[in-house]
């Protein structure tokens, strides 16, 4: 019977043994294959794929099977498929049992690391530690810094998965102050849409950074459903990456709906965790106080169980002190709204009245 969301196992002492004896082999293992990945001989230029999270590659190049913890051979086996997959050194490694390396992102100033404060904020916090993946520490290893997380798709048998991306802003308050025109960003977006800019961008051949990556959430569906999903995968089939311009409602429906497969048990457990989500996060002091930028809903679900957590916390930053954000009114530059409790609310709902298309009965009148 599924349940209505995952359970937190504590860490036992053979899981720290073994953590303390195999970490190292472990990353040595992923260095290298890291390194093998990053002096191949470059490709012919190709568009770029729409990316999936760190989480769904790890996830995709595993092939379902996390339910045995990570070992040499298993890693050595994966390595290959990880990388070529994501198409470059990916961001997570295999730590141990239910465990996982996620590296500091290099933009990173080396005093602050967002991720890990939001980790170390949420996992102290009552009403939000249930709704993340459990965060165990911060180390340094090789000359790069990790943080240590819950593996979510540990004990999964053969899961269906989705990320979805969350807000209706995607991108921090900081990146697009400057006003300068652009042209890289113009040719851009004419590469992607040459009827998106305007006569005077067209005459400029300039866009500015705010103007283009606004144009870029209006691709998908995040500037007006607050949310897109960024990749599903179901058993037996490759992970469908290549959604994030899935815009129209209808198809944001459908897409929900195949990963759904009309399980009203699913629909259930997923809508009844994704409320007591809403519920923790409008409870808590520390998104009262906080932007939460680019972060995704991860959901995950086989025959037995059903699990949604809170990922990805690189651009969630603190707001000044005098600013009250709601997460559901619309952003003008300057009040910090990003949109995330109207995105969630629109999850909600859509899931609800998700459902494929029953299949016609067959004709016997003949």
């Amino acid at each position: 019977m599924l349940t209505k969301h995952l359970s937190f196992s504590v860490v036992g002492k053979d899981e720290e043994r073994w953590r303390s004896k195999n970490e190292g082999a472990l990353f040595k293992r992923w260095k290298r294959a890291t390194s093998v990945e990053a002096k191949a001989p470059a490709a012919a230029p190709t568009p770029a794929p729409a990316q999936p999270s760190d989480l769904l590659k790890f996830l995709a190049i595993n092939a379902l099977e996390l339910s045995a913890p990570a070992s040499d051979a298993l890693l050595k086996s994966r390595s290959s498929e990880w990388f070529q997959l994501s198409g470059h050194p990916g961001s997570l490694a295999p730590a141990g049992p239910g465990t996982v390396w996620k590296r500091r992102a290099a933009g990173d100033h080396p005093a602050h690391n967002p991720e890990r404060d939001a980790y170390e904020a949420l996992a102290a916090c009552p009403h939000m530690r249930s709704a993340i993946p459990r965060y165990y520490r911060e180390l340094e290893y090789g000359g790069e810094n990790f943080i240590e997380l819950q593996d979510l798709l540990h004990g999964f048998r053969d899961p269906y998965v989705m990320d979805v991306k969350m807000g209706t802003r995607t991108f921090l308050e900081e990146e697009v102050s400057n006003a300068r025109a652009r042209h890289d960003l113009y040719e851009k977006m004419v590469r992607l849409d040459p009827n998106a800019p305007t006569e005077a961008e067209h005459a400029a051949r300039a866009v500015t950074k705010l103007r283009y990556m606004q144009f870029r959430e209006h691709c998908s569906s995040s500037a007006e459903q607050g949310f897109r999903i960024e990749a599903v995968k179901v058993p037996g089939q490759p992970p469908l990456t290549d959604l994030q311009k899935v815009r129209e409602p209808e198809k944001l429906t459908a897409t929900i709906a195949h990963f759904l497969g009309n399980d009203e048990r699913v629909r259930l457990a997923i809508t009844t965790r994704l409320r007591e989500i809403r519920s923790m996060f409008e409870k808590s002091e520390f998104f009262r106080q906080h932007e939460i930028v680019g972060s995704s809903i991860f959901i995950i679900y086989d025959n037995e169980r059903v699990g949604a957590w809170l990922i990805d916390f690189g651009k969630t930053r603190r707001v000044p002190d005098d600013i009250k954000i709601t997460h559901r009114e619309p952003w003008q530059q300057g009040n910090h709204e990003e949109g995330f409790l109207y995105g969630l609310d629109r999850l909600i709902n859509t899931i609800e009245k998700a459902k494929l298309p029953e299949a016609a009965e067959p004709d016997v009148s003949r």
